[in-house]
């Protein structure tokens, strides 16, 4: 039988970068693919609440926490960000464009059944808690992911 698997590492939480994981996912479960995406560092931005959770935190996580973007939308462009108007304009033409946002990327790879997994040591070393990522994701560390990568055919790092 056919491997019909494909994991994604996300490391990344630049705009363009977390569109192109999600457009890739959702193809690829579209397609009827079994996909998992582990999102780690910078990439754990991606899957934060828009709105601010009260946690308890110590100071550098606090300081990590409001030096980070906040959620899907909030995330600027790797290049040509020009402090946030790259973004803006990108988002400008994509929905001239009538292409999806990256929130509601996130939406349909939830509702493919695309696997998240959060990175455990990621979010421990960033101070990022699980009351501040979204429904629907679950949590894992390093094995998990190269288990799954172990059964794969394609493996990207975005």
């Amino acid at each position: 039988m056919e491997n019909k698997r494909k994991t994604i590492i996300v490391f990344s939480g630049d705009l363009d970068k977390a569109m192109a994981a999600f457009i890739i996912a959702n193809g690829a479960a579209a397609m009827g693919d079994k996909v998992t995406m582990f999102f780690t560092f910078w990439g754990l931005n991606i899957l934060r609440k828009a709105r601010k959770v009260k946690v308890k935190k110590n100071f550098m996580e606090k300081l990590f926490g409001w030096m980070m973007p906040r959620g899907a939308d909030k995330l600027g462009l790797s290049k040509m960000n020009f402090m946030g108007m790259g973004a803006k304009m990108m988002k400008m033409i994509m929905k001239q464009k009538k292409v999806n946002t990256l929130p509601e990327l996130i939406e349909t790879a939830q509702a493919l059944g695309v696997e998240m997994l959060a990175c455990t040591m990621s979010m421990d070393v960033m101070g990022i808690k699980k009351e501040e990522l979204i429904d629907g994701i679950d949590y894992a560390g390093v094995a998990t992911y190269l288990g799954e990568a172990d059964q794969s055919n394609v493996n990207l790092f975005i």
